[in-house]
């Protein structure tokens, strides 16, 4: 089960106009730092870049999973959001992406954020959880569709 504290209803964005994958990320990065008081903007997106950098998160199916590690949190962080047309980024099967989950891990999680980066991944490979997802008009629906995903 995802921990109550991992999403909240501020940190997730329905059909966003967002025309690129940084603007994406950028937006991921603010519904992170706006919602925790050690956190800053620029600090996430950062970070969220850095391990772009490394290879797209990109994982087909038009989802992305950007994550990363920062020292200014004790607990896991996520943050979602859907856009309402795909932007280039680079997966694997060269889809648009429109689903895009962010993830923030302490610096010193290991097993636990890979755990728990392929449960969501597990999560967005169905494609009736993808499809609700683009179809929710709610930040509250999200929220439901995601803790009902987890349940099964």
């Amino acid at each position: 089960m995802f921990s109550p504290d991992l999403i909240s209803e501020a940190r997730i964005g329905c059909s966003v106009e967002i025309a690129s994958k940084k603007r994406l990320l950028e937006t991921l990065a603010e519904l992170l730092a706006n919602d925790h008081p050690r956190l800053n903007t620029e600090l996430v997106f950062e970070r969220l870049l850095e391990r772009e950098r490394l290879g797209s998160t990109g994982l087909g199916h038009g989802v992305a999973l950007p994550h990363a590690r920062i020292k200014e949190i004790n607990e896991v962080l996520g943050a979602f959001v859907s856009t309402s047309t795909g932007v280039d980024y680079d997966a694997i099967d060269g889809e648009p992406v429109d689903l895009a989950f962010a993830l923030l891990v302490p610096e010193s999680a290991t097993e636990e954020h890979l755990q728990l980066l392929a449960r969501l991944a597990g999560m967005f490979s169905e494609p009736t959880t993808r499809a609700a997802l683009r179809e929710a008009a709610t930040a509250g629906t999200v929220l439901q569709l995601i803790e009902a995903s987890e349940a099964r």
